[in-house]
């Protein structure tokens, strides 16, 4: 066993990083020359969103190219809620952060130039007017996570915790102390099947999205919305939760469980086709297959709707099959194992529940609303996506915010003060459960009503529906969690539920169609005003009730 991963561990450490995707890791291994740093992981440690993601790191690396481009780009597609000033500042990084994941060895897929000479090959995909996506084939997310990863574990002041759930934040105020500091974590030891305290001057919040609370989802079976239920619990705000990004082409198999068809193979020539081999990309938007996901996937659902099909049909066959082999060797042979051949035809795909947008409220340093509390990646609302992510740019803000967060940590370490010793886990008044049932029930639930009623089209009477039914079930699942021992199963229910409500509540409070948003009773935007965020806020401490929303940008 690696040192590093000895369950051997000191009483706390400077910081606690709850995520082990390209954010927690490439903050973890930024601050590992200066600090002593948890990270944990609730499955293994490379089960999470980067693992899984096919087409790249949008930055600006080629002559033709610019940052005034990839900025407007960024804007154009987020529909009028990028904070400019944070997309700007974003992309103005991007290239430095693509040298230091060149610096540690990620493969990215080159080309040989006409004269002989080596340059990195830049793909295409919606929303962007340049090839400024930078991958390593068609398993991007892939080489970035295992290299991360391999770097991390030759750190000796970096402990990795994998099967490791945090349960919740404790702060100063849950603590009665005269300060709201996050000082550190329950977490639940899954195979101990213990829950204890870990302690921390820092914590970092880098968990990922909560796309599972959608029936179809392209995700790992780990986002499950667990640092924004956190974050919520602890008091932070959560903006834009409304904007759930489907992404237009996942394969529809009944053995393909989440299995994505890139965006880079619509970027390289694919074309949507109805059953009788018609495209229909460009009666919804001139860009055709590359507008941005969300005009793609509500296109798809309209024509799915229309024809009464299960599905519709993307095709790249035209293009050469060493071409398809060479750029998409992994969606190739995946497809193949179900009976599809890329280099033949076209293989059936429909949209799936892709990306949050929205996330708990932060700074451009990371820093959220509780003194010692960052958010970093998918879990974060930073103003760069607005109401619609341009694809690529996800994997752009881990790396940016991973830097700032970690320069503005070790800024902070000296004069940061040590955590308390904190109560251990209370188990004196709860019992283990014979009712596992019950979780198994409410989360399909859950997940059924989101998909039907809060979707990729929505209605006011569909979002009451779901409001009733969320209540409901958070109520019930409060009421199970305060009697019986956690498990992991019941931790992901309890914060899938409170994930989903506050989704439900920012879709309710948003009487517009705007980016990722639309609802059939409001189809247009909202001209009248300014372009305005949907900023959730927890109630004050101990006060019962609703989350209470206030519109405005944080």
């Amino acid at each position: 066993m690696s040192p590093t991963e000895s369950p051997e561990r000191p009483e706390s450490y400077d910081v606690l990083v709850i995520g082990s995707g390209a954010a927690g890791l490439g903050l973890a291994l930024r601050l590992a020359p200066h600090a002593r740093v948890a990270v944990l992981s609730k499955g293994a440690l490379q089960e999470g969103g980067t693992y899984y993601a096919q087409g790249g790191v949008s930055a600006v690396l080629d002559e033709s190219d610019s940052v005034d481009a990839h900025v407007a780009d960024t804007l154009d597609a987020g529909a009028g809620l990028c904070d400019e000033e944070i997309v700007r500042f974003t992309v103005e990084r991007g290239p430095a952060a693509i040298r230091r994941l060149v610096d540690i060895g990620v493969p990215f897929t080159r080309v040989t130039r006409s004269d002989g000479s080596q340059a990195f090959h830049l793909t295409r995909e919606g929303g962007h007017g340049h090839r400024r996506v930078i991958h390593a084939a068609d398993a991007s997310g892939r080489a970035i996570e295992s290299t991360l990863l391999e770097h991390v574990r030759a750190q000796p002041s970096v402990t990795l915790l994998a099967d490791h759930m945090s349960v919740d934040l404790i702060t100063g105020r849950k603590l009665g102390l005269d300060h709201d500091r996050c000082v550190g974590a329950y977490v639940l030891d899954r195979k101990r099947g213990r829950v204890e305290a870990i302690a921390a001057r820092f914590v970092i919040l880098a968990t990922g999205g909560a796309s599972r609370v959608y029936l179809y989802t392209s995700n790992p079976d780990v986002s499950t919305g667990d640092g924004v239920a956190m974050a919520w619990r602890a008091g932070c705000r959560i903006v834009n939760l409304e904007f759930i990004q489907f992404h237009p082409t996942c394969l529809f198999h009944p053995k393909a469980k989440s299995f994505l068809i890139s965006e880079a193979v619509r970027g390289e020539g694919g074309r949507l086709l109805l059953p009788d081999g018609t495209r229909f990309m460009e009666r919804f938007d001139p860009r055709g297959e590359l507008a941005p996901r969300d005009i793609v996937a509500r296109a798809i659902d309209h024509e799915m709707k229309r024809l009464g099909i299960d599905s519709v049909l993307l095709d790249i066959s035209h293009k050469p099959a060493e071409f398809i082999r060479a750029h998409f060797p992994n969606i190739h042979a995946r497809c193949l194992e179900l009976g599809y051949d890329l280099t033949r035809g076209p293989v059936p795909v429909v949209p799936a529940a892709h990306y949050t947008c929205g996330g708990v409220a932060t700074d451009r340093h990371g820093r959220t609303d509780i003194e010692g509390l960052y958010a970093v990646g998918e879990v974060a609302f930073t103003g760069l996506h607005g109401a619609n992510r341009m694809a690529s740019n996800s994997l752009l803000e881990c790396l940016v915010f991973s830097e700032t967060a970690s320069a503005d940590i070790r800024a902070r370490l000296p004069d940061a003060p040590p955590p308390p010793r904190l109560p251990a886990w209370d188990e004196s008044r709860v019992s283990d459960s014979d009712e596992m049932v019950v979780v198994s029930h409410n989360w399909q639930e859950l997940r059924r009503f989101m998909w039907d009623y809060v979707g990729i089209v929505r209605t006011t009477k569909r979002l009451e529906r779901a409001l009733r039914r969320a209540e409901l079930l958070r109520h019930e699942i409060s009421e199970y969690y305060g009697n019986f021992r956690v498990t992991h199963d019941l931790l992901e229910l309890r914060n899938l539920a409170l994930v989903a409500e506050l989704i439900i509540r920012s879709a309710m409070s948003r009487t517009e169609s705007r980016g990722l948003h639309y609802t059939l009773d409001y189809p247009q935007p909202d001209t009248t005003h300014p372009p305005r965020n949907t900023v959730l806020t927890p109630p004050p401490a101990g006060t019962p009730g609703d989350p209470g929303i206030a519109g405005g940008t944080p």
